[in-house]
């Protein structure tokens, strides 16, 4: 099979522990763009944050933030964007806030949290200090919704923190009953990310393959989070890393290395140092576009 399109997870699958890219993964990511291979971004992290990412790999094409409800190159720009309106936006804010929770409006030009403390939560602090460029407003209220009532706000993602696994369940469930207009994407047992109705990592995937002219069965997705599973069984090629749950590494048809292992450039090196160069294969007429 010959691969067109590499798609690739940030968190836990490009980035090592330590919130940076090793030296071998920016070879691979470089190698694989010498051949002619799409490589592109699918991330739940906001525009900003991805687009830093982005360019510290050189990649060029669009990528798929904000869980596919942003697609774009460049901020100014969006190919795609779908956003939750004004009035849900506030009711889903108005039940959270019943929760203990840390909630963020994720708009691609800054955030807007309440001002909850999280006392378990590790990966709220990661998200928070590590994920976002500087320059990315990061703005924090007592109440959300009071804050909403003068300034509503249309976010194309809402990033929801628990300190317990079962009031995440509770509010997915009555999340799901109370409204039609958005989505509720499990991520791990203490976070949620809420998205308008229709939007998926997968979803945006699809539509940046089908922009390029690709399939389904062109493109490679590396990825280790729940939220992949839907990518990964959809590629060609669904890669799952090695510090992935086993319900990702079931979903996939290979597992590489770990993102402290490097595992995208292991995967790169097996796989892709097979294939030809993209512009080989067509003077061989192998390939046609």
């Amino acid at each position: 099979m010959i691969y067109r399109l590499l798609a690739l997870n940030i968190d836990g699958t490009l980035l090592q522990t330590n919130g940076k890219i090793h030296k071998s993964t920016k070879d691979a990511i470089e190698y694989v763009q010498q051949k002619g291979i799409y490589v592109t971004l699918v991330t739940s992290r906001s525009f900003p944050s991805a687009k830093k990412v982005a360019k510290a790999l050189k990649i060029k094409l669009p990528l798929i933030t904000h869980q596919g409800a942003l697609i774009a190159s460049e901020i100014e720009k969006p190919i795609y964007v779908k956003r939750i309106n004004e009035d849900i936006t506030y009711d889903t804010v108005r039940f959270l806030e019943g929760i203990p929770c840390q909630i963020r409006l994720v708009h691609e030009q800054y955030s807007l949290a309440n001002k909850f403390k999280l006392q378990n939560n590790l990966l709220a602090k990661t998200v928070f200090t590590s994920g976002d460029p500087i320059f990315y407003s990061q703005q924090f209220v007592s109440s959300l919704s009071e804050h909403l009532h003068d300034q509503p706000v249309t976010p194309p993602k809402i990033e929801v923190y628990f300190e317990e696994k079962s009031d995440l369940i509770d509010a997915k469930k009555a999340l799901s009953k109370m409204f039609t207009e958005i989505e509720i994407i499990e991520l791990d047992s203490l976070r949620l990310d809420i998205v308008p109705s229709g939007v998926s990592k997968l979803a945006g995937l699809t539509s940046l393959a089908n922009q390029l002219g690709l399939k389904a069965r062109e493109v490679v997705y590396i990825g280790d989070g729940l939220d992949d599973i839907p990518l990964i069984e959809a590629a060609g090629l669904g890669v799952a890393m090695w510090n992935a749950d086993f319900a990702v590494k079931k979903a996939s048809d290979w597992v590489t290395r770990s993102q402290n292992e490097q595992g995208v450039a292991y995967m790169v090196k097996e796989h892709f140092r097979k294939q030809q160069p993209i512009e080989f294969l067509r003077k061989m007429k192998i390939i046609k576009n």
